[in-house]
């Protein structure tokens, strides 16, 4: 129990910092891509930034799996947090470390303050448009043949991608921007899925709210109605005894 207590004291305390953390994150690795003249200073420090906050994260996870009694429980049920903290280290997956950071805070706020899950989505939502948006950009923007030049160019390309809309007028020339793509367009149908299971749960809720308060309401009546019956055969009960009183 004082293990227990003891991790989530740990992390209602983190939660916070992670948050502030997380946005560092995302300035840093934003840094770089949006201003190209950058000198390499700049993007040395953001470099540091990006690995500082990432080593957070792992060291939060290492300090959530100590402080629980079921170790094996844990690692079972938040594998999603290990592969987020395990895959930007591999060189080729180094892309998805701004969907892992997102991923890691999105699940410790969901643990730590039950936010609704509109607020979650919408969170998801504009995550991944940040990630989509600069991933593109950074792999397309020295592309030989490529039509994404600018950040402007990117975020109208993300946001018409997750939609699914695909306008065509810009779109990914590199088989890496290929990638992205598809990932964006994969997760924006989860995302419209779920908004739409969201509010269909809602609905349901809703009916069969109301179809108990009828319910109730009809029982209610039905129990009145027997109380009135009762007490009109009462009456009729003691009008006859009174009758017959006053024959005899």
């Amino acid at each position: 129990m004082n293990e227990q207590s003891a991790q989530a004291r740990w992390e209602r305390l983190s939660q916070r910092p992670l948050l502030a953390l997380a946005v560092a994150f995302a300035v840093a690795y934003a840094v770089p891509i949006v201003d190209s003249s950058a000198d390499a200073s700049v993007t040395a420090a953001c470099t540091v930034v990006e690995w500082v906050v990432w080593g957070s994260f792992a060291a939060d996870y290492l300090v959530r799996l100590a402080l629980t009694p079921r170790r094996r429980e844990f690692v079972r049920t938040h594998w999603m947090d290990l592969c987020a903290v395990v895959l930007p280290i591999l060189q080729p997956l180094r892309l998805l470390r701004l969907v892992s950071t997102l991923l890691l805070v999105g699940r410790r706020a969901r643990m730590a303050s039950q936010i609704r899950l509109t607020t979650y989505v919408a969170g998801a939502v504009v995550g991944l448009l940040m990630f989509g948006s600069l991933a593109v950009l950074s792999v397309e923007r020295e592309a030989p043949h490529g039509n994404i030049r600018t950040l402007g160019d990117a975020m109208w390309w993300s946001f018409t991608t997750m939609t699914t809309v695909g306008y065509g007028d810009h779109a990914p020339t590199t088989g890496l921007g290929r990638m992205i793509a598809v990932g964006l367009m994969l997760s924006g149908i989860a995302l419209l899925g779920v908004v739409t299971a969201n509010i269909a749960a809602w609905f349901i809720a809703r009916f069969e709210k109301d179809d108990v308060e009828e319910r109730r309401q009809t029982a209610a009546i039905a129990e009145l109605t027997e109380e009135v019956r009762a007490l009109r055969a009462e009456v009729a009960a003691l009008a006859s005894a009174a009758r017959e009183e006053q024959r005899s």
